[in-house]
């Protein structure tokens, strides 16, 4: 959806009322009682937890993909809510921000372009844009051969297409590349082309709308493993750009376009050569992880921490839906996780007296591009790993069942004792956290808790389940059971009360201890 003005002052009214509003006390003391931690437990609202989600997930914030202006503000607003709550900065430098670096590849449009020995020029974002991702840096000159059908030639014979820019001319209705098209390409690219440019029937206005997504930066950590490029440049050229080159050399494209699926067919395009230049940038970026810490009271236990984790990225914006909603909101995945970290960090925060450990409530981002936020934290944390006891990971806590959570990880440590108990201890709950039922998805190592697990912290991960709109757009806050995720975010609140109050640290179990941390294997 369109971002409107209303959307955008509701924009500026999140980020004022985030900066103005004031601090409130923490109390700290040895140990809380029992009715201390019922009282605390119960700041933790349906009302609350649903507004929470609600400016995460609006529209205003686009998605809040990694790295993006939307989400910078989604970790200043969480960085002031903390603030708000009294906990101090967990980050390095003692502030709620921790950033870490990133790389942005992308193509420079101002002098990638295919200039024609004609004299013609066309430019990447107008009638030029990428198939999959930015090509290779490089300029190539070469003659120019069309390839129409799309039927593989009798008997298996080769396409005599190598070392030419190959001009790929489908039927007049194809606008996008899909299957049916990818068996021409493989043929093609087999055949050792300089490059692959396929005519698409889109119209100037449309073209420009897909080529900006197409256009867009890739991102990835500094030394990562680059996205796999084709071994040719793919591109889609607009037809009515290439149209008049065609002609020029006596073929025309609509006779091209009717051949529709017919036998392959090679045409040489006499005195047409193309030059194609592309140039790529690479520009270092960051994103952010928002890191807050209540302190403990014990004068020995508070040097271990509970962490309590979910992380506030989702995807973006992409292709529209059937509504033209292009706005992938990320409501459940994972601002609803987010919003639980947030208030079992307030419940926390208003204890008259702190639980004897201390507690780190992080938000992290990159999750959905490869756990890269907690996957830095885990690697640079601001206190030591193995003063972590235990992390709690909320990844998509508002949908599904009224009645039930899966947490996953119960069978690996002596947590899923304990998560027993505690529920248990609190049937006015009326939540049921259950086994892992989804083992062949291997969720355990699909979400932030993993990159603890796997430095030796346990873990249990609380996880409603995938559903209809999950990475759509139709994902949107009106869809959040915000009754059902403040029970979970009770219930999480309790377990992390009793494990930061436990003289002893959780177990492992010996055995997923050998798999997942000695052998860092699955």
């Amino acid at each position: 959806m369109p971002i409107t003005g209303r959307n955008r002052r509701a924009r500026a009214w999140v980020s004022t009322f985030a900066l103005t509003i004031g601090t409130l006390p923490v109390h700290l003391g040895a140990q809380a009682a029992a009715t201390d931690v019922e009282r605390a437990a119960a700041t933790i609202t349906p009302d609350d937890f649903q507004w929470r989600v609600e400016v995460m997930a609006h529209d205003s914030m686009r998605g809040r993909d990694t790295p993006s202006p939307e989400l910078e503000e989604t970790a200043l607003w969480i960085a002031s809510e903390f603030r708000r709550l009294g906990l101090r900065g967990g980050a390095e430098d003692g502030g709620f921000l921790q950033h870490y670096p990133l790389e942005s590849t992308s193509i420079d449009v101002a002098s990638s372009r295919i200039e024609a020995s004609t004299g013609a020029v066309m430019r990447f974002g107008e009638e030029i844009m990428p198939i999959f991702g930015a090509p290779a840096t490089g300029s190539v000159e070469a003659g120019v051969v069309v390839v129409s059908g799309t039927r593989s030639p009798t008997g298996g014979s080769a396409i005599e297409v190598a070392g030419k820019h190959v001009i790929l001319v489908f039927g007049d209705a194809v606008e996008r590349v899909g299957r049916a098209q990818f068996g021409v390409i493989r043929t093609v690219m087999e055949s050792g082309p300089a490059s692959i440019l396929v005519v698409t029937g889109m119209g100037a206005a449309a073209f420009r709308r897909g080529a900006a997504r197409g256009l867009r930066p890739s991102v990835r950590r500094p030394g990562g493993e680059a996205p796999e490029a084709p071994p040719v440049a793919l591109l889609q050229l607009r037809g009515d750009a290439v149209a008049p080159l065609l002609a020029g050399a006596g073929l025309r494209l609509a006779t091209l376009q009717g051949r529709g699926d017919g036998e392959m067919e090679v045409t040489k395009v006499d005195g047409l050569t193309f030059d194609l230049a592309v140039s790529v940038a690479v520009t270092p970026t960051h994103a952010p992880n928002v890191v807050g810490i209540l302190d403990g009271t014990d004068p020995v236990l508070k040097d271990e921490y509970v962490v309590f984790s979910g992380h506030m990225d989702h995807v973006g914006v992409g292709t529209p839906d059937a509504s033209g909603d292009s706005i992938y909101n990320g409501a459940d995945d994972d601002a609803s996780g987010t919003a639980a970290v947030m208030e079992v960090a307030q419940a926390m925060a208003s204890l008259e007296v702190a639980p004897r450990r201390s507690t780190i409530f992080l938000v992290v981002s990159g999750e959905e591009k490869g756990l890269w936020g907690s996957e830095y934290f885990a690697e640079h944390p601001s206190v030591p790993v193995d003063r972590m006891v235990a992390n709690l990971n909320t990844d998509m806590v508002g949908r599904n069942w009224p009645d039930t959570i899966v947490a996953i990880g119960k069978e690996h440590s002596d947590l899923g004792e304990t998560l027993d108990r505690v529920n248990g201890a609190h049937p006015e709950l009326r939540m049921t956290a259950i086994d892992d039922i989804w083992p062949d998805e291997r969720f355990y190592f699909r979400s932030d808790h993993f990159n603890f697990a796997r430095k030796g912290v346990p873990i249990l991960f609380f996880f409603n389940g995938v559903h209809e709109d999950y990475h759509r757009p139709s994902d949107e806050p009106g869809a959040i059971d915000a009754e059902k995720a403040a029970r979970i975010a009770r219930l999480v609140f309790y377990l992390g009360v009793d494990i930061a109050n436990a003289t002893d640290r959780p177990r492992w179990n010996p055995e997923s201890f050998r798999r997942i941390v000695s052998d860092g294997s699955p």
